[in-house]
């Protein structure tokens, strides 16, 4: 460690976190990408066997053959994005650990480091997934369903325009009120990956701990969310509007049967930087929020005390440890 622990504000933790991604960009880049590289393997496999099926035939059993083989593909990449992202994202919380400390990292040794603890890791990132967005979606479903039920009762019944207004007031309320709990949850769970891997505890133990950790800084938090969210947005924008303009400006391309090429190229160019701002941008939020989860030790429980106690070779008093199980690394 570069120096030892203390309060940090905003702007410290920032400017730490840019510091250890420039010293390890390769190593964060590398762990940040392999969830994309993952599922390329299911992606391809299931384009091949639908392009050797070929387009399907008319009748009902070809379409339910292609609804099968849709929710089979569905399936199996949701399965392996999740795995991947699971264990990335515990190999990236890994890497901001040493890097906190000090020690030294690549991407084999913190990757075993996440492999082994890989089903926790699992566990943890598919209830923060369930809890973040499945249960929006979910009620947003329901919402919709039910909504659409009374739409018709009222037809029937000649109020259709007046309950379509108020249908439709309902949802935008029922719609912010999902976005706003979206974010809250996602705000209280931010650090729960950091403690279940500092602290080496379960799932159920983790989330709680990250709620505990998270008061207080919540505000900070979701700033930091929103600059990244900013950056991947001005990273996405400076490669694919110079590009669409660059085809726009193309001569031959303007002709309508190249239409379809320029329309596939420009996706391509979207959806493809989309992808690497979120791998450029996703170390930033790991790294960030090891450093939140320490800040938030340091204040809350004297973990710079702690630390410089075993530091200096002293035992650390009963009464400061915490209720889960810590670790702590003293440099040699």
């Amino acid at each position: 460690m570069d120096e030892a622990p203390h309060p940090s504000t905003l702007s410290e933790i920032l400017d730490r976190t840019v510091q250890i991604y420039r010293r390890r960009f390769l190593v964060f880049f590398g762990l940040a990408a392999a969830p994309y590289a993952a599922v390329l393997v299911p992606v391809c496999s299931l384009l091949l066997i639908g392009y050797g099926m070929g387009s399907p035939g008319p009748g009902v059993a070809a379409t339910v053959q292609l609804a099968m083989l849709v929710a089979i593909g569905v399936s199996v990449v949701a399965s392996v994005w999740i795995a991947a992202t699971a264990l990335s994202t515990g190999a990236l919380n890994h890497a901001a650990l040493h890097c906190y400390f000090g020690e030294a990292i690549s991407i084999r040794g913190v990757w075993k480091e996440g492999w082994a603890r890989g089903w926790r890791y699992t566990g943890l990132y598919t209830l923060e997934l369930l809890l973040i967005w499945a249960a929006p979606v979910f009620v947003w479903m329901v919402v919709v369903a039910a909504g659409a039920a009374l739409a018709e009762l009222a037809r029937a019944r000649g109020i259709g325009t007046s309950a379509g207004l108020l249908l439709g007031a309902l949802a935008v309320i029922i719609v912010a009120g999902l976005v706003v709990y979206g974010f809250w949850m996602l705000l209280r769970l931010a650090l729960a990956f950091p403690a279940c891997v500092m602290e080496q505890i379960g799932v159920s133990d983790a989330l709680r701990r990250g709620i505990a950790l998270s008061r207080g800084t919540r505000g900070r938090i979701l700033l930091l969310y929103l600059l990244g969210w900013v950056l991947s947005y001005l990273l996405t924008l400076a490669v694919t509007l110079p590009l669409t303009i660059a085809l726009a400006l193309i001569p031959g391309l303007q002709n309508p049967e190249h239409a379809q090429a320029v329309g596939v190229l420009v996706f391509v160019a979207v959806y493809g930087m989309a992808i690497a701002a979120q791998v450029l941008t996703k170390p930033v939020y790991a790294i960030a929020m090891v450093l939140f989860y320490f800040d938030r030790r340091i204040r809350q429980e004297g973990f710079d005390i702690e630390w410089m106690m075993l530091h200096a070779g002293l035992v650390v008093p009963q009464a400061a440890a915490v209720e889960a199980e810590v670790y702590l690394r003293v440099p040699e």
